[in-house]
């Protein structure tokens, strides 16, 4: 089934084989990471799963904003958040999405982790041209089948971590089109520099995993740095990628999805919050909650916690609603409307 996608060969894994990264036949994290700790059972987490919270989905339509995204006129960089980890970036005239999710799920099948009432306004229609399309791993709530097929003819160029090109190649993109990146790897899209940072994370489709990398990824134009973080669990990296930029204007990082059986894959809100910290930035934007439902938290219980935590700390946050504009720069959306 085309939706699996397909792991690399020939010379996507030539490469793959030289890279640091890749080891005893698997892409490793920086550090020891556990998908689950050995002491955590199956029994343990269908006891989760059949206690899950009533709001674990919302019952009401999640407010949203819909906007022209080719009616941009700033100069400084602007963000338009689509729920969970999509978003599309406008930075020196270019237009660049992030990891974009439009098929209505989180799987690849229809009827699996359903989007939340609401979050769906936006889709491939609303796109009339991507300069750069970043992808930061091979999950399906962020490298989505069905929205990359419909997006491929207005793509210019793809920016992935390295092996996910063997995804795309498979789904009939053009290869000259895409560049696979290594940890610290960059390329110059005109004035944008674009750099693939570490991740405290895996990948996979089916069963095999750790076949293609996750990574992180800096955006630099000549005025602003921004930080995409992807998925990460919490690690020594944040702190290692802050002290090699410099800092950032804007951090983008994922603050759901997590359990305290999967505490090394995915942050907590707190450590979301010190990760923003450790990148050195001066504005965080939370992701990676909003839009579907992988872990067994409440909806919003991830958003509360870290403006809880951004507020002790005095930390510049920033939550926009679906479709609503954030321009780097500025002061960030504080209206607590998912309450």
């Amino acid at each position: 089934m085309k939706q699996f996608g397909q792991n690399p060969t020939g010379e996507h894994k030539s490469r793959i084989n030289k890279s640091v990264n890749f080891k005893n036949g698997i892409f490793n994290n920086l550090i020891p990471t556990q998908m689950i700790p050995k002491d955590v059972s199956v029994v343990d987490m269908m006891k989760d799963y059949i206690n899950t919270p009533h709001e674990r989905i919302p019952q009401h339509e999640i407010p949203s904003v819909k906007t022209n995204l080719y009616e941009l006129h700033q100069t400084k960089p602007v963000v338009t958040w689509f729920g969970h980890s999509s978003y599309h970036l406008f930075a020196d005239g270019k237009h660049i999405l992030v990891d974009p999710v439009f098929s209505g799920h989180a799987s690849p099948f229809p009827f699996m982790i359903k989007a939340f009432k609401g979050t769906d306004i936006y889709g491939v229609n609303d796109f009339l041209k991507i300069d750069v399309l970043i992808l930061t791993h091979d999950h399906y709530d962020h490298l989505d089948y069905k929205t990359l097929i419909q997006l491929k003819s207005k793509t210019v160029q793809v920016v992935c971590s390295l092996g996910v090109a063997a995804h795309l190649v498979h789904w009939g993109f053009d290869k000259k089109s895409i560049t696979e990146l290594d940890w610290w790897d960059a390329v110059e899209v005109n004035t944008i520099k674009i750099t693939a940072a570490p991740a405290r994370h895996f990948s996979g489709r089916l069963i095999k995993r750790a076949q293609t990398l996750w990574s992180s990824f800096v955006l630099q134009t000549k005025e602003h740095q921004i930080f995409l973080g992807g998925d990460s669990g919490y690690g020594e990296h944040f702190a290692e990628i802050g002290k090699r930029f410099g800092g950032f204007d804007l951090a983008i990082l994922e603050c759901g999805q997590y359990n305290t059986k999967w505490p090394m894959i995915h942050m907590s809100p707190e450590e979301t919050v010190q990760a923003n910290t450790d990148l050195r930035s001066k504005m965080l934007l939370p992701v990676h909650w909003g839009k579907f439902a992988l872990a067994f938290h409440s909806w919003n219980e991830p958003v509360n916690r870290v403006v809880g935590r951004a507020k002790q700390l005095n930390i510049d946050y920033t939550v926009p609603k679906i479709g609503e504009r954030i321009v780097v720069g500025d002061k960030g959306k504080v209206e607590e409307w998912w309450k």
